[in-house]
């Protein structure tokens, strides 16, 4: 099976997050691997979450992605998100880029080791639950020491020349305020509204947004070439600045009694992305001092800002498979979002992300996933194993 059906395969099994379930995807892939004489072991959560790893300790190299996918609706889609429609040089659907195209270039790259006469020198994970904080998937399998440390990339999607090797930090918590109700006529005058308490926890997040963060010396320079091809990705003049600097979005706020009542209660979702150079505890402390009416729960997902060194085997082989490929100058960035490589590099990893899709399309209407980027991912991950085991003409 080529990678661009393989992909359209993957695309057409549900695995929307929530609800997570993603058993189905997984014994596709089990079976995948049994199909080349990969024996893959599988593991079963609460609610159908499953994932499976394949590992042996004396493997350099982990290959990694996630395979539950954000809910799409159909309305507005030029062909529907579970279709896997392959058309004019892509494959379409939710999910093709993020990530099951670059799952598809990693087993259709083990199937190339395989085909050519190889064992397969390299470990595997497939898991679920990273859209929604990784709890029931790789930090599942970290807990349970089911992976051994090495190097190890992620096929998550990224610009074609430009593995990421870092990622800010995360910081995602919901705050329920309370004030002191009173006749809404006599506002402000009486009363304390819990809905202007929370506004004035946002003006403060805005404030520091304005604040601009020193990264650790060898971080400096990626980060300035990364702020440009962020820039270059989406076109908006001084987003390269979200980097460096603090980010946050209200996600949900509900609160109120009724129009003429002081709010009584009112409650605050955030996520914040945190920049190298700020310390989540200290931001933290921060909040909770600005919002004395303001009950922070603990972050359900916490995690300073991460990175893997640029000297690492898996980012200087990364570029160089990159560059054999493309014919190109390849570079490391640093990335705006979170993933699970901060896990990973928690328990001794070196993790790099480096995978097919099309960015503009990731959690969007029309997710798509060109057929020449995977193929070049596939072609690039079989160098890889190649260079971590000498299976292979890469090596």
């Amino acid at each position: 099976m080529d990678v661009a059906r393989l992909c359209s395969e993957l695309v057409q099994i549900q695995s929307e997050n929530p609800p997570g379930n993603t058993t189905e995807v997984i014994d596709f892939i089990g079976d995948y691997l049994e199909g080349i004489g990969i024996r893959g072991i599988r593991t079963r959560c609460r609610g159908g979450r499953s994932n499976l790893y394949h590992n042996s300790p004396e493997n350099r190299l982990l290959l990694c992605g996630h395979v539950d996918v954000v809910p799409a609706l159909a309305e507005g889609w030029t062909h529907d998100p579970a279709s896997g429609r392959i058309e004019d040089g892509y494959v379409w659907g939710r999910g093709s880029t993020d990530m099951k195209g670059g799952v598809a270039a990693i087993l259709r790259a083990c199937t190339d080791i395989v085909e050519a006469g190889h064992d397969l020198p390299v470990n595997l994970a497939f898991v679920c639950d990273e859209e929604t904080g990784g709890e029931y998937g790789i930090r599942y399998l970290l807990a349970k020491g089911l992976l051994t440390p090495c190097e190890c990339l992620i096929a998550e999607p990224t610009p074609p020349y430009t593995p990421c090797l870092g990622q800010k930090g995360l910081s995602r918590f919901r705050v329920d305020f309370t004030g002191e109700p009173g006749h809404g006529s006599l506002y402000p005058h009486a009363g304390v509204s819990a809905i202007m308490e929370a506004f004035s926890l946002l003006e403060y997040l805005q404030e520091l947004n304005g604040r601009v963060y020193a990264p650790p010396p060898e971080l400096a320079p990626i980060i300035e070439t990364s702020a440009g091809v962020l820039g270059g990705i989406f076109g908006i003049p001084g987003i390269g600045d979200a980097l460096r600097k603090i980010t946050f979005n209200p996600g949900r706020i509900e609160g109120g009694e009724k129009a003429n009542i002081v709010a009584q209660k009112c409650s605050l979702v955030l996520d914040i992305r945190i920049p190298w150079g700020c310390d989540p505890e200290k931001l933290l402390a921060a909040l909770e001092r600005r919002a004395p009416r303001g009950r922070i729960e603990l972050p359900k997902e916490q995690g300073a800002p991460s990175y893997t060194s640029p000297d690492a085997p898996i980012v200087r082989e990364t570029c160089a498979e990159i560059e054999r490929v493309y014919g190109t100058a390849a570079y490391p960035i640093v990335q705006w979002a979170a993933s699970d490589a901060r896990y990973l590099r928690s328990a001794g990893f070196s993790v790099v992300e480096y995978g097919p899709g099309d960015i503009l399309r990731l959690h969007a209407i029309d997710e798509r996933v060109g057929i020449a980027n995977l193929e070049r991912a596939t072609d690039i991950y079989a160098g890889l194993i190649g260079r971590f085991s000498g299976a292979g003409n890469h090596a």
